[in-house]
């Protein structure tokens, strides 16, 4: 039976279970509820009954056929996609390969105009080597002349050579012959000179160990900055160069003031250093102090001059304006100060462990007023305190309370000077912009004192930077005034005068040895000042004191 044939049936199957369930009566009770006719005979309701159980046996197994069809149909179904995905895929192999064919058929044209491009290089490079081949040949005889005549000229040379040989031999022999006298002349020039130092160092000894170096610094670029109411002509006058060392001992200063005749001034001093010497070579002359600070004399290092002059680089080494940590890295480049800590290491560990230790200071005098850089507040943090100086029973200044602190190496002293730059005063100036207003004294027990004096002449200042360069010029003249005292052999010497004379009353008198390292500028624009500092310098130098004589000292006892 058909499908449709199967839906004609269904339909005249409801038909007929709508008419006997409309048509059947009610059971009554019986076994079957079959009625049975009069005449004995089957009842057609009872017929009608078993031909819908018949149909309704029909019917499910009409159903189920109809699962097990839709069943076998989604099976059917799946084997269909499964055929059209392999159909998809075989299509999508089919149009790569006809793709791949398609390539390679192009390939083979391309390749074969290749071919026949190469063929036509190859016969263009045949004919190309046939006309190297010719080249060569001609270039091979051309060769083999020019080796005929290189050869004719090699000989030619030789010989020249040769009689060039014999004329340097010659030369040879009269600069070997100059050479040694030479050799000679320098030889006695150095023992005349070492004569002359052993000499010069006994005639410092007698005069108390008072030296002056001066140290002229390099043109730098404030120097040569113009003002909007300079003219060319004045900047340029006044950036000229008008001071220089004419020898290691002298100093040529052309004094041309507006109005004034030129007149060349000289200054004699212990050492003089060009703007050329490097800070090793500085430091080559100080170092001999060291040996003497650790023989247990006093030692003072003093750097004098205007502001810019170039002593903070000559004490410290170069620091810039947002920057001033000392570092033993930078060797070359090191002052005085770092030098002479590690130079003192140095010597100390030649000596007995334990036979030496060395504790640090560090002391501003501001506005004459002294304050203590490394004292520490209740929570360690460092900063500033106001001190005195007093004089003890013995005649020695002393400062009560100065925090003292232990260093073991270099690094440890440059640390604790850090501290102390970061705390002292600055203020700018018309001169120098990272410009100090104030003397910087650092003090190594066992190792030295370094004094660090601004003379501000033209600085540009007022009102609380005014007050601070009057200060700063007052000590500046009390040093000048203790200094003439001295020389002048006066019986009062006026350290009370400033406090910082008053601090370094053991460094600048008694039987300190002291050094006074001037700095000056060269340009014509601080004549004044450079004049006035080489002024302080020859004064100086004619101080007349006994010998210095070493200090006795117990173990515990400081020598600085």
């Amino acid at each position: 039976m058909t499908a449709s044939d199967w839906s004609i049936q269904s339909d005249s199957l409801r038909v007929v279970r709508g008419r006997v369930r409309a048509a059947g009566p009610r059971r009554t009770g019986g076994r079957t509820g079959e009625r049975m006719r009069p005449d004995g005979g089957i009842s057609p309701g009872l017929v009608a009954q078993q031909r819908v159980r018949q149909l309704e046996q029909k019917l499910r197994a009409k159903e189920e056929r109809i699962v097990v069809l839709e069943t076998e149909n989604a099976l059917l179904h799946l084997k269909l996609a499964e055929c059209r995905g392999l159909i998809g895929r075989d299509t999508n192999e089919v149009a790569q390969l006809s793709f791949v064919h398609d390539k390679q058929q192009n390939l083979c044209r391309g390749t074969s105009s290749v071919i026949i491009q190469v063929y036509g290089a190859i016969q263009r490079l045949k004919q190309d080597l046939k006309n190297l081949h010719s080249f060569a040949l001609e270039l091979s005889r051309d060769f083999q002349h020019q080796c005929k005549n290189s050869l004719y000229q090699v000989l030619t040379a030789v010989q020249r050579i040769q009689l060039q040989n014999e004329a340097m031999h010659t030369f040879r022999t009269k600069a070997f012959d100059l050479e040694q006298s030479l050799h000679e002349v320098n030889e006695r020039y150095q023992q005349e000179k070492q004569k002359r130092k052993i000499l010069h160092n006994s005639l410092v000894e007698l005069r108390g160990n008072i030296r002056v170096h001066c140290r002229i610094r390099p043109l730098l670029p404030f120097d040569t900055a113009s003002g909007h109411s300079v003219s060319q002509y004045r900047h340029r006058k006044l950036s000229e160069e008008v001071a220089h060392a004419t020898d290691d001992e002298t100093v040529l200063v052309k004094c041309n003031r507006p109005g004034h005749t030129l007149i060349n001034k000289t200054f004699q001093f212990d050492r003089v250093y060009s703007a050329a010497e490097s800070q090793d070579t500085v430091f080559a002359d100080v170092a001999p102090l060291l040996t003497s600070l650790l023989d247990g004399y006093n030692v003072c290092i003093m750097a004098y001059g205007q502001t810019g002059s170039g002593k903070t680089y000559t004490m410290l080494g170069p620091q810039s304006e947002d920057d001033v940590t000392l570092s033993i890295e930078d060797e070359p480049e090191l002052g005085i100060i770092p030098k002479a800590t590690e130079e003192v290491f140095r010597i100390i560990s030649e000596k007995p462990p334990g036979s030496h230790w060395v504790e640090v200071s560090v002391v501003e005098v501001y506005n004459n007023e002294i304050f203590d850089l490394l004292a520490k507040d209740s929570c360690g943090r460092v900063f500033g305190v106001k001190r005195d100086v007093v004089t003890t029973k013995e005649g020695k200044s002393d400062v009560p309370l100065l925090t003292y602190e232990t260093v073991e190496n270099a690094v440890e002293f440059l640390q604790l000077v850090d501290k102390g730059l970061q705390l002292r005063v600055q203020h700018p100036t018309l001169v120098h912009a990272h410009s100090s207003r104030s003397h910087l004294v650092v003090t190594l027990t066992i190792t030295t004192k370094a004094v660090s004096a601004d003379s501000v002449g033209m600085s540009g200042v007022t009102g609380v930077a005014l007050r601070e360069t009057s200060f700063i010029n007052r000590s500046l003249s009390a040093l000048s005034d203790v200094l003439g005292a001295i020389a002048e052999q006066r019986s009062h010497i006026p350290y009370r005068n400033s406090k910082l004379t008053h601090l370094l009353q053991d460094s600048i008198g008694g039987n300190a040895k002291l050094l006074v390292m001037l700095c000056i500028s060269p340009c014509q624009k601080y004549l004044a000042e450079s004049l006035q500092s080489l002024g302080f310098g020859t004064r100086a130098r004619q101080v007349q004191r006994g010998q210095v004589k070493k200090r006795n000292l117990p173990v515990s006892s400081k020598s600085k």
